[in-house]
């Protein structure tokens, strides 16, 4: 009897130990699956700066973040009021734990597994098709690093489209653009909510082109052509709201907007004398104001 119980020991204590490991095992993965779905703000002296700068403390490519511009950097009036861009990046991308949380039965089982890998067939995914289109225009060093980049993210995307590649007319002032824009099947998932994601590529494929040419890209990046036509109608809403302000003789307050969009709306009417437009609020609540003068 006596040799039963002492023979019993070691294998309960096995048991324990192997239950315990386990445990830990378990919360390790979940702390790795958090990670990969780190999210982070960053501040900095430009947009690309922050964006430069979230990368670096994320250990991430630009292809592994989304990101958001929450505040446009400011300068001030006289160094009073200034403020620094402020951007959000979430880390979409998988990133290999490091071999210190390696898991135990991982490791256990890595010759087994490497032996059914060597014969089993891959499961190769399909790369997907991106096709280019180009208007009858000659393409610069700016319009060849956004297709070349943008081509490169929606294959690892795994996004099937064309890309519409033409150059823009001067409108409200500002220099001609290339305008890259993406069509095809289900490609409105790549606008978002209220074209945050669409934002999101664009700084991506801005940030990657303008280390490439050192000095800031030329380009914008649309979607079935989402921000021609949100561009148009912000154009439309801004003489509209203008035309009310000065017959009510008030100020009109418009909805939050992302930066681009405030912009199209204080370059519609800064030549006008009967109005006058300021930006208020904070990060996403961010608005314009259009004040009779």
């Amino acid at each position: 009897m006596m040799t039963l119980l002492m023979s019993q020991a070691p294998r309960s204590c096995a048991a324990a130990r192997k239950r315990s490991r386990a445990k830990n095992n378990a919360k390790l993965r979940a702390k790795a699956k958090e990670r990969t779905m780190e999210m982070i703000e960053v501040t900095a002296n430009s947009v690309d700066a922050a964006i430069s700068k979230g990368l670096s403390q994320l250990n991430a490519a630009p292809a592994d973040v989304m990101v958001e511009v929450l505040e446009e950097p400011n300068t001030g009036l006289f160094g009073f009021g200034a403020r620094e861009a402020r951007v959000r990046l979430v880390l979409i991308g998988q990133r290999k734990a490091p071999p210190s949380e390696v898991y135990p039965e991982d490791v256990d089982n890595a010759y087994e597994e490497r032996d059914q890998a060597s014969e089993e067939p891959r499961d190769v995914q399909p790369t997907a098709g991106v096709i280019t289109v180009v208007a009858d225009v000659e393409l610069d060093e700016d319009a060849t690093a956004g297709l070349e980049v943008l081509e490169a993210l929606l294959s690892r995307m795994g996004i099937d489209g064309q890309i519409h590649i033409s150059r823009s007319e001067e409108v409200d002032g500002e220099p001609p653009h290339w305008m890259l824009n993406i069509t095809g099947e289900r490609i409105n998932r790549l606008i978002g909510r209220r074209g945050e994601t669409l934002a999101s590529l664009q700084h991506i494929v801005r940030l990657i082109c303008s280390r490439r040419l050192e000095r800031r890209a030329n380009i914008i990046v649309d979607a079935e052509g989402y921000k021609t036509g949100r561009s148009n109608r912000l154009r439309g809403l801004a003489k509209r709201m203008a035309k009310q302000a000065v017959q009510q003789g008030r100020t009109i307050t418009l909805e939050p907007m992302q930066p681009s969009e405030r912009r199209i709306i204080h370059l519609t009417l800064r030549d006008r004398d009967d109005v006058s437009t300021q930006s208020i609020g904070e990060g996403r609540a961010r608005k314009v104001t259009i004040v009779p003068n």
